[in-house]
C-alpha cells in the first residue's frame, strides 16, 4: 500500500522526535477511548488506510504515528468521545504526558511517500499469533489516554497483527449484513494489556464497519 504522510521533526530540550501524520484526514473514521469498551468505527477507506498505518508503524521503531480522528465526520451511532489515534514502539520513548507538547511543535511538515508490504506483514502477525500465549509482557499491546488522545504502545509484531485485523475489516466489512441501511457491524476487537475496567470487564477496543452516508448510495460488493 501506498500511505501519503506528512512528516515532522520537532525537538524537544536535547531530543528530537520524528511524527508522521496522514497527508489527508480519515474524514469517516472516529475513536472513542476504553472505559471498559472503546469503539473504532470506519468505512472501507479508513479501514484500510487504518490498516497501512499500522503496518507502518510496525516497522518504524523511532516513528510516531499521529492519527488525528476528532475532526472528521461526527458518527451517528457509538458512544464516548471521540478522540485522536497514536501509535509508537516502546522503542520511540515517547510519553503520553509529553505529548500535547508534541503536537504543539507539529507546524512545518514536509511531504512524505512510504509503502508498506503487506506480505512482510501477514508473516510477522502469523509469527505472533504463534506465540503469543508464550510471549512476555514486553510485547503486550499497552494503552493511554491524555489530552483526547489514545496512546497504543506495542512492538512489530504487535502492530503488525493489528495491521491485518484491519485489513479484514476493510475488505470484509462491506459485505455484512445492514451496512446499506447504515448500521455499524462488528468485525474484530484488541484486547489490551491492562487491569479489567468498569465490572471486572477487560478493555478493549471494538472495531466495526461503517459505511459513510448517504446510505442510499452505498451497494455491496458484486451488486
Amino acid at each position: 500500500m501506498r500511505l501519503r504522510l506528512t512528516e515532522y521533526t520537532p525537538r524537544i530540550g536535547p531530543h528530537q522526535h520524528r511524527v508522521v501524520r496522514p497527508r489527508t484526514p480519515l474524514r469517516h473514521a472516529s475513536l472513542s477511548a476504553p472505559e471498559p469498551i472503546g469503539l473504532l468505527l470506519g468505512d472501507h477507506d479508513g479501514l484500510n488506510r487504518l490498516a497501512g498505518l499500522f503496518s507502518f508503524a510496525a516497522y518504524s521503531r523511532h516513528t510516531i504515528v499521529h492519527v488525528p480522528l476528532r475532526d472528521g465526520v461526527p458518527p451517528d451511532e457509538g458512544w464516548g468521545e471521540c478522540v485522536d489515534l497514536v501509535l509508537a514502539q516502546h522503542s520511540a520513548g515517547l510519553r503520553a504526558s509529553r505529548w500535547p507538547e508534541l503536537r504543539r511543535r507539529l507546524t512545518r511538515g514536509t511531504p512524505l511517500t512510504v509503502h508498506t508490504d503487506e506480505a512482510r506483514t501477514a508473516r510477522d502477525a502469523e509469527s505472533w499469533r504463534a506465540r503469543r500465549s508464550h510471549a512476555d509482557t514486553g510485547e503486550e499491546l499497552r494503552h493511554a489516554t491524555h489530552a483526547r488522545t489514545f496512546f497504543l504502545f506495542g512492538t512489530r509484531d504487535v502492530f503488525a497483527e493489528m495491521a491485518t485485523a484491519f485489513a479484514y475489516a476493510a475488505g470484509w466489512g462491506p459485505r455484512q449484513k445492514r451496512v446499506a441501511q447504515g448500521s455499524m457491524a462488528f468485525m474484530t476487537a484488541f484486547t489490551l494489556a491492562e487491569p479489567p475496567g468498569t465490572g471486572g470487564h477487560p478493555l478493549e477496543v471494538d472495531v466495526c464497519y461503517k459505511a459513510y452516508p448517504p446510505y442510499a448510495h452505498f451497494k455491496k460488493p458484486g451488486e
